[in-house]
């Protein structure tokens, strides 16, 4: 089985959305690809910008769409924004632009989630709900003080319908009304983000590969923090991309159902 893999890194990392699955839908061969890894004695996590689910529940679709996960490899946006900002300012108040899971961590991390501007943090994220109120709560929030932080740099999500806007819109708005430069993105291609997802694997970056869809993130990191990196070209990027040339992954192929015929 072993020979069939193209990389001889005894870690993987895993992207989500546009990598394994595109919203509901499973990435054809995913399910196959990390079966051979698993079975070929490798170990595998995965990581994700998006803070809309509970690790829990990426856990469960992922075992859903025939990848059996537990929550503890799963490292998503929300968790690593928790742990940082727990170094960072522990049991501040936030104000949160984010979804119930992202709010649930945080408070699991024991930071006292408000809903008034009277915080020491704003944090931004991925958040559907995003409105006119909101906006102005952090206004207000910054001018009294508050520090910006947020889940991750992503302009849009892919979804099996096309893609939708992502946390840049949030943090654009806030940016944009406040003055203010957000200080903290912890999401890829912070190696904040990457050193979580390392510590999960138990491995240096160095015996470890990186698979993803995106260049500005994904293969971004890797490079920087010297993993193997395969773009695959069934999310964000495509094939005629420049940043290709620019960037060199160690490896490009359509999909991840290809690292089993490479």
């Amino acid at each position: 089985m072993s020979a069939a893999l193209p990389l001889p890194h005894r870690g993987w990392l895993f992207d989500l959305d546009g990598t394994v699955y595109r919203g509901e839908a499973l990435v054809p061969g995913a399910d196959a690809t990390i079966s051979a890894l698993r079975a070929a004695g490798r170990r595998v996590a995965f990581l994700s910008n998006k803070p809309l689910q509970t690790r829990a529940d990426y856990a469960a679709k992922l075992t859903r769409l025939g990848i059996a996960t537990e929550a503890a490899d799963v490292v998503n946006s929300s968790l690593v924004l928790a742990r940082h900002l727990q170094r960072l300012d522990p049991g501040a108040p936030v104000f949160v632009i984010g979804e119930p899971p992202l709010v649930a961590e945080l408070s699991a991390h024991g930071f006292e989630v408000r809903g008034d501007p009277r915080v020491r943090w704003v944090v931004i994220a991925f958040d559907r709900t995003f409105d006119y109120a909101k906006l102005d709560t952090a206004l207000r929030a910054v001018r009294q003080g508050a520090r910006l932080i947020a889940t991750n740099p992503d302009r849009t999500c892919p979804t099996e319908d096309g893609e939708i806007p992502d946390c840049a819109g949030m943090t654009a708005a806030v940016e944009a009304v406040t003055g203010v430069n957000v200080e903290i993105i912890v999401g890829k291609p912070s190696p904040i983000m990457l050193h979580v997802g390392l510590e999960r694997l138990g491995l240096p970056a160095t015996e470890c590969a990186i698979v993803g869809d995106r260049i500005e993130t994904d293969i971004v990191m890797g490079k920087r923090l010297g993993l193997a990196t395969v773009l695959v070209l069934s999310g964000i990027t495509r094939a005629g991309d420049p940043r290709i040339a620019e960037i060199a992954p160690d490896l490009v192929l359509p999909s991840v159902r290809e690292l089993l015929l490479t």
